[in-house]
């Protein structure tokens, strides 16, 4: 039994998957078993699948795709072994005609033989390039879940899903802000560069300290606020489609892979 008091930055993803799947970690995963990808899931009926794939397609940025699974299946071998994609997220959101209806550790009771996973990449992962650089990423240093807003900005409309963008942020002094969208191009597989810097408002989000998931962090007079695209826009984008049945993972609660970081580096 692995405790949530054993998991940290070193820990591999086995450790961080069966901590979740034995109920001992329920938090945010970001931090935990650095060095390898954590990924974004959205769990949908495979008669709305088709219609999803087109939606990233048209919206790499917020929606990198890494894996999808076959009908049914709980695991991905393209993602890691021994993982059960119904059981290893520390939090799972239900979504029933457009609604959140439960947030639960554990959506193995509600598993149908038709659900498909889409797995798209997730900024959690650059965050261990960005700390290697010596850039301090604020939420994990103030041990909260990373804020994320809701903007202005549209996404191109495909598959009958369409909607606005949400996005994820860390301040950073100039400098640093530099170095990190420096580091994050390398990694368009899981959000890559920031989408915008600087006034917030430019796109829509009129309160730094008030996201709209995750939680607030501080911000020094001196620091420049960085966005980057979020997983998380595709559960806005299935509460604005009043999808019937869909599963995700709550907000900052992640499937961690044994995919190493480097991998999805582009140099």
């Amino acid at each position: 039994m692995t405790s949530i008091a054993q998991l940290d930055a070193h820990s591999t993803p086995s450790a961080v998957r069966r901590a979740a799947r034995e109920g001992n970690l329920t938090g945010p995963t970001s931090g935990l078993a650095s060095g390898y990808v954590q990924v974004n899931l959205v769990i949908l009926p495979e008669s709305q699948a088709a219609g999803f794939l087109r939606f990233c397609q048209a919206n790499p940025k917020p929606c990198p795709l890494l894996a999808v699974s076959e009908p049914g299946a709980r695991t991905c071998t393209l993602l890691g072994r021994d993982l059960d994609i119904a059981r290893d997220v520390p939090a799972y959101r239900i979504y029933r005609h457009g609604q959140v209806s439960d947030t639960r550790t554990d959506v193995a009771e509600d598993w149908r033989e038709d659900l498909v996973t889409f797995a798209l990449g997730c900024s959690f992962t650059f965050e261990h390039a960005l700390i290697t650089a010596g850039l301090q990423v604020r939420h994990i240093n103030e041990a909260r879940n990373v804020p994320m807003y809701n903007t202005s900005v549209p996404l191109t409309s495909a598959g009958g899903f369409g909607g606005k963008l949400v996005v994820s942020m860390r301040p950073f002094i100039a400098a640093d802000a530099i170095r990190a969208i420096q580091i994050t191009t390398r990694y368009p597989q899981v959000h890559g560069s920031p989408v915008h810097l600087g006034n917030p408002s430019l796109i829509g989000i009129s309160n730094l300290s008030a996201p709209d998931y995750g939680d607030s962090v501080s911000v020094g007079e001196n620091e420049i606020p960085v966005f980057w695209a979020c997983g998380v826009t595709p559960q806005q984008v299935l509460i604005d489609s009043g999808i019937e049945f869909a599963i995700t993972h709550s907000p900052g609660h992640m499937l961690v892979t044994d995919i190493p970081d480097n991998s999805l580096a582009l140099f």
